[in-house]
């Protein structure tokens, strides 16, 4: 377990609760349904050598190198096969620098996942051998720091349900280094659940089991979707006691400790630069904006004065893009505070999230959200909300003319939102082209889901499957479950009726081309939380096997897997897990 430096002196500051006044977005087409009878719808921080001894200093006892961990130097055009023999099969250079940052964790690490060739080898260029070293495993765990690297944590501050709540920061992740792989990509590599940090305040700094199992399952799961994600590259976990109230009600339990490494491109969010604003540390946001720009948004100029405003655009419409992507696949993500708001657009920081089995607008993963702030049908207006506060935090730097040009650009969010929702969703459907009356086809559809309480992957995913003549006779199959439970709604006929209309619509199309092209789009699987209460059970009792199913499972959100059809993946959720919780106790 790795330790983090004595904690800087820290202001806080009461907490402000001041009048939003950001404007409502709501789920999309809830205006159109309005028309139809139907009532509703759905920092201590990792920088470059250029700038690292601003951020670092006042949080950091000694020096703060960073380490590339490899620098193997290969032409982007080589294949997988001919860049095989350059993979690293060995960490016998990465070595323990500083005896201060090593914690006393017990010696019972075993690596229970890995990536395979997903992040090991295409990322980190490491060959698949090697987690099976003691060194790998010392590595992942936090028993082992890179040569010439101290660990550092990340300060920042945020909004957290709305409120603000101050400085934060890394309170269980310590980033180990900057990893430039053969094909020229920088990856930030960091470690959750490896021990205190400057920022741990009155926690442990440590992971249990259940959560990281769940995170590092659904970040890739995540990437296989086809939706922007930090990586995970193994989980480690040990028979260490975690001590944890799981759902705050006084039940203290002993838990198994557990690690995640997980990599992204960067770990900044929007707190990042809304701890600088609100301690007026001008400078510092300013070198912190450049060096992301430079770093990250290479269709930005970083001489252009304008360029706060166009890195903000380019964060609204990506912000935009992400979360209806979310909404495609029904995924909530639960604690949507500006604090877990990357701004490279990226999901990152996977606590209580889950997966819409029935659709439910309201649907809220995370039980520790008493006030349902997060359920899955605000998360756009939740997205608009944490893009205000971005602008705030940029504000200062803005002259007058710039501050009106961002605040149209943030004006813009909610029609780039319902631009790509919309696409995403007639894509789901198997509609081409663009006709009149597709808004309120999807708004029907997600209608009589509402009130069937139809699962929303399977919905779709059996739509994709189903043939247009077997839905036109309106005895829908048995293996078509949950259209045939919304088949039993009485206005089922009419929104089946127009839609095999608005399917003929389609140019140059067959009914098999459209299955085809339906089931690349609407996934089979995702991870659902009785699926993953099921496999983190097991790995409780040392049973990893449903991990390692779901694992390989996931991988292949689209296809058809025989053993997952015989686990129910693709079944109704099981009566025990109806009343299933997931808090953000981890």
């Amino acid at each position: 377990m790795l330790r983090g430096a004595r904690p800087p002196a820290t202001n806080f500051c009461s907490v402000y609760l001041g009048r939003d006044t950001t404007p409502r977005v709501g789920f999309p087409f809830r205006s159109l349904i309005r028309r139809l009878p139907f009532p509703r719808l759905l920092l201590q921080c990792l920088i470059s050598h250029a700038v690292v001894g601003s951020f670092v200093q006042p949080g950091l006892e000694g020096s703060a190198s960073l380490l590339h961990l490899f620098n193997n130097k290969s032409s982007q055009e080589q294949s997988y096969c001919e860049t095989e023999s350059r993979l690293a099969s060995s960490l016998d250079f990465w070595t323990l620098s500083s005896e201060n940052l090593i914690g006393t964790w017990g010696n019972s690490w075993a690596v229970l996942l890995t990536s395979g060739c997903e992040v090991l080898e295409d990322i980190l260029d490491l060959d698949l051998s090697i987690s099976e070293t003691d060194a790998f495993i010392q590595l992942v765990s936090g028993e082992k720091i890179v040569s010439g690297s101290i660990p550092l944590t990340h300060r920042y501050g945020g909004h957290q349900f709305g409120i603000w709540a101050d400085q934060l920061g890394d309170g269980r992740a310590h980033l180990i280094g900057i990893y430039k792989n053969r094909q020229g990509e920088k990856w930030e590599l960091q470690l959750k659940g490896s021990g205190k940090t400057p920022y741990s305040r009155n926690g442990d700094g440590r992971a249990v089991l259940r959560s990281s199992v769940r995170e590092f399952l659904c970040s890739e799961a995540m990437y296989h979707l086809g939706i922007p994600t930090s990586r995970a590259a193994s989980l480690a976990v040990s028979d260490d006691e975690v001590w944890r109230d799981q759902f705050y009600n006084g039940n203290i339990t002993k838990e198994r400790g557990a690690v995640v490494l997980r990599v992204a491109k960067s770990w900044f969010r929007i707190g990042s630069l809304e701890i600088l604003a609100h301690y007026g540390e001008l400078d510092l946001l300013r070198t912190l904006l450049d060096f992301i720009i430079q770093e990250h948004f290479p269709s930005v100029d970083v001489k252009e004065p304008n360029r706060y405003v166009d890195f903000f655009s380019i964060v609204v419409s990506e912000t935009a893009q992400l979360i209806a992507l979310w909404m495609s696949v029904g995924f909530a993500h639960g604690v949507c505070n500006t604090d877990n708001f990357s701004l490279l657009s990226i999901t990152i920081d996977y606590g209580p999230f889950g997966f819409m089995e029935a659709y439910n607008p309201d649907f809220v993963p995370n039980t520790s959200d008493d006030e349902r702030r997060y359920k899955i049908g605000n998360q756009a207006n939740i997205g608009m909300f944490n893009l205000n506060k971005l602008l705030q935090a940029l504000n200062p730097l803005l002259d007058p003319g710039q501050k009106q040009l961002a605040a149209r650009v943030l004006e813009g969010y909610p029609v780039l939102y319902y631009t790509r929702f919309r696409e995403l969703f007639k894509a789901k459907l198997g509609l081409l082209g663009e006709r009149k009356g597709d808004d309120d086809l999807i708004a029907f559809l997600l209608h009589l889901m509402e009130e069937t309480e139809a699962d929303f992957t399977m919905t779709f995913r059996q739509l994709g499957e189903i043939t247009q003549s077997q839905l036109q006779e309106l005895d829908i199959p048995q293996q078509f479950w949950a259209l045939k439970m919304i088949s039993k709604h009485k206005l089922f006929p009419a929104w089946a009726s127009q839609y095999l209309l608005r399917l003929k619509s389609n140019m140059n199309d067959s009914d098999s081309e459209r299955r085809k092209r339906m089931t690349t789009v609407n996934p089979r699987y995702v991870l659902k939380n009785w699926m993953a209460e099921s496999a983190v059970q097991k790995a409780e009792r040392n049973d990893f096997s449903e991990v390692h199913l779901l694992q390989h499972v996931l991988q292949h959100p689209f296809q058809m897997h025989s053993a997952a059809e015989k686990a129910g993946y693709a079944s109704p959720t099981p009566s025990w897990a109806k009343d299933l919780r997931v808090s953000c106790s981890s």
